[in-house]
């Protein structure tokens, strides 16, 4: 069996951008039931009802039509971070699982003081390949550019 048509990747992908507005700002949008209000391939994103009280799942639709539900595995409003999983996708997923986390950084000197760094990363189960890990920056490259539209919005 022939294995030259595999190409060897990363299986995890990080995505990072200074927002210009404080970290208050831009963390009010880190929850996965509100994704929808800033990212604009996301049509809606809702609690998935009948989940048990212990375990927050969010099913993200997307504008293509898929849809995915997302799991929250950690969430620190005190060190400014969520992590959550993938558990079901519509269309199904090429690869076994994917945990992402979103984590915010105040900027607290320097010209961009009062911005707010923000990293998205990734890691992705071992069968997710080349095609995969470069949607998933690109992605996350698109929402943390709509991240930053909404966060810097005159309130």
């Amino acid at each position: 069996m022939s294995h030259s048509n595999l190409i060897p990747t990363s299986t995890s992908v990080v995505e990072s951008a200074v927002i210009k507005a404080p970290l208050s700002q831009t963390w009010h949008y880190i929850k996965l039931q509100d994704f929808s209000k800033f990212w604009s391939a996301l049509d809606k994103s809702e609690h998935v009802k009948g989940a048990s009280e212990e375990t927050d799942i969010v099913k993200w639709s997307f504008k293509d039509g898929s849809v995915i539900e997302v799991k929250q595995e950690e969430h620190s409003t005190i060190n400014h971070y969520i992590t959550y999983s993938v558990i079901t996708a519509q269309p199904g997923l090429s690869y076994t699982s994917v945990l992402s986390t979103v984590r915010c950084y105040p900027i607290t000197s320097g010209e961009l003081e009062g911005s707010t760094f923000v990293e998205w990363t990734g890691n992705f189960s071992s069968d997710a390949d080349a095609g995969v890990i470069q949607d998933a920056k690109f992605k996350r490259r698109e929402a943390l550019a709509d991240l930053a539209k909404a966060a810097t919005k005159k309130q």
